[in-house]
């Protein structure tokens, strides 16, 4: 069953994507080496419950944290922990919240110092992916033509990895809702896309090989091959001639470039 949103309801969507973006940014000013991602776990759940949301990750199918937190070769749903950020880690941070009855979801990847320049490129090039992808969610436009745009910016010019395992997905009173949204296919497949339709649009692109496992937690998913992976993601709203992103990354790239521990020259 596809929701779709009315206008009164895409703003309310828009004030739950804004708070996951205003929280992503307060993140982003904290990111350097030695913190752990627990303790950034725990400032995300604060920041949330402050501005009178609700984590909408804590207890979803018995996950047990705020949000995910996803190091290096860990393509998403990684469990914060004790362990210490050193330079050169690529993290991407994905954070719900449930804001009036409505969630947001989306995602941003940071670089701790300068991974090199194969990670920045593979950074660089999943978020001009995502953007590509944002591109075709317009109205009479298929599911198939968003994926296809990032699977060829991605896998098919620069042959990175697109995940088939994980995609993205409606997004509205639920978390997960109906169509989902590869970052692989063809042009002109799958669902029509009308307006009002609520999406999270999120390419997760690994540097190496397509293939992924998940760990004995049941939630970690990681590269085969052991290679970075990097995840980025918005909400998008379905509009005539040009999508509705109800997410803001504006100001997650200026704490991003403010904060001198984070490699933002990309």
């Amino acid at each position: 069953m596809i929701y779709y949103k009315t206008d009164e309801q895409v703003e309310l969507m828009r004030k739950s994507a804004l708070l996951v973006s205003n929280t992503l940014a307060e993140i982003a000013v904290l990111l350097k080496p030695g913190i752990t991602t627990l303790s950034i776990d725990k400032t995300i759940g604060s920041i949330i419950r402050d501005n009178g949301a609700v984590p909408s990750f804590l207890g979803y199918n018995g996950y047990p944290f705020n949000s995910c937190i996803s190091v290096n070769d860990v393509v998403v749903h990684g469990f914060p922990n004790g362990h210490a950020l050193k330079e050169g880690d690529v993290v991407s941070v994905d954070v719900g919240v449930i804001l009036n009855g409505w969630h947001g979801d989306h995602a941003y990847t940071f670089m701790i110092g300068d991974p090199g320049p194969d990670a920045v490129k593979l950074v660089k090039t999943t978020k001009e992916s995502l953007y590509k992808g944002i591109e075709k969610a317009v109205a009479g436009n298929r599911i198939g033509d968003i994926a296809f745009a990032i699977q060829e910016h991605t896998e098919k010019k620069n042959g990175y990895g697109v995940v088939r395992e994980l995609v993205g997905h409606g997004l509205g009173r639920s978390l997960h809702e109906d169509p989902q949204v590869p970052n692989y296919g063809k042009r002109g497949s799958g669902p029509v896309l009308k307006e009002g339709l609520v999406l999270a649009i999120e390419p997760m692109i690994n540097m190496g090989k397509k293939d992924v496992y998940t760990d004995d937690d049941g939630w970690t998913v990681r590269t085969k091959d052991g290679k970075v992976s990097v995840h980025f993601e918005h909400d998008v709203c379905v509009r005539k001639g040009k999508a509705d992103i109800l997410s803001n990354y504006a100001p997650i790239e200026a704490a991003e470039k403010a904060n001198p521990e984070l490699f933002s020259d990309y």
